[in-house]
């Protein structure tokens, strides 16, 4: 795709009251390794790409929210599970249940793990995080019959569904809203495309610093940089709807300019976000 100047977001940015003390922060699990031929087009064959396996914690008086939940402690046999062809060398690190026990964070802050959707790179590490999910309709259903919601209905089971509805509106172009706090500082825009109910996070912080996770409407930055789609036969194999995720990212990349983008799994989008205490703070006012 094309990116002309044109193309970057010009009107104002919706309004957001996040609290003094609401923070974010990346918890890293591992990554594992793929070549840019396959990630996005025009990738060279001897680009080895590090996918980065991150969760990331939204902390918030009103409760806190990891987005997705990286890789669990059993990453190996969901590998296991999945078809040969998508099956790469990985790298595990402390899982996000073991750092935030490493911290002393007290789970029962917690509200669970929104996940931008249930693709097992995104869904592994809830094996060993026993909070509630936070899923939409349409992205539930896709893990009930879709091949690759076969991680997910494994790790998933005996845990809390929180079934939310993005009966919001419109949001920076997205077609549909869910405000978590009703603040503005968290907010989930239905994306589509990849898989039938994917989503992107939105995040504003009390320093007016804000946030697209934009989980994978692009694999790596390129795709915001460059406007680089998925190689044609990714796309065929990845995304329920090719079209949809192309408009996406064309509204994702109108946002970069006031936002730090971030695609789930290129390790360099989460520069500047820090890593979650050693010792975390629980006092809630």
């Amino acid at each position: 795709m094309v990116i002309e100047q044109s193309s970057f977001w010009s009107s104002s940015l919706p309004q957001a009251r996040p609290p003094a003390d609401m923070a974010l922060y990346r918890l890293p699990t591992g990554t594992y390794a793929t070549r840019a031929k396959f990630a996005v087009t025009g990738g060279s064959f001897r680009d080895m790409r590090h996918f980065a396996a991150t969760a990331v914690l939204v902390s918030h008086p009103r409760g806190d929210l990891l987005i997705d939940a990286g890789f669990g402690e059993n990453v190996a046999a969901h590998i296991k599970m999945l078809a040969r062809l998508e099956r790469a060398p990985y790298e595990q690190g402390e899982t996000v249940a073991q750092q935030l026990a490493a911290a002393g964070y007290d789970q029962s802050r917690l509200l669970g793990v929104l996940v931008t959707h249930v693709h097992w790179d995104h869904v592994s590490g809830l094996d060993s995080l026993r909070v509630p999910v936070w899923i939409n309709k349409d992205e539930l259903q896709y893990a009930a019959d879709d091949p690759h919601g076969s991680v997910f209905r494994s790790v998933s089971q005996g845990l809390p569904i929180r079934e939310y509805a993005l009966t919001g509106p419109e949001y920076l172009g997205f077609p549909a809203s869910f405000d978590v706090h009703g603040d503005g500082s968290l907010v989930v825009a239905l994306a589509a495309g990849h898989t039938s109910g994917s989503v992107v996070v939105f995040v504003t912080l009390p320093s007016g610093k804000r946030y697209a996770f934009i989980g994978d409407l692009t694999w790596q930055m390129d795709g915001i940089t460059r406007g680089a789609e998925r190689p044609w036969l990714m796309r065929r194999l990845a995304d329920v709807d090719p079209a949809t995720v192309r408009l996406g990212l064309q509204r994702s990349i109108a946002l970069s300019r006031a936002f730090q983008v971030v695609p789930a799994h290129d390790v360099r989008a989460y520069d500047g976000i820090p890593l979650l205490p050693r010792q975390f703070a629980n006092s809630v006012e």
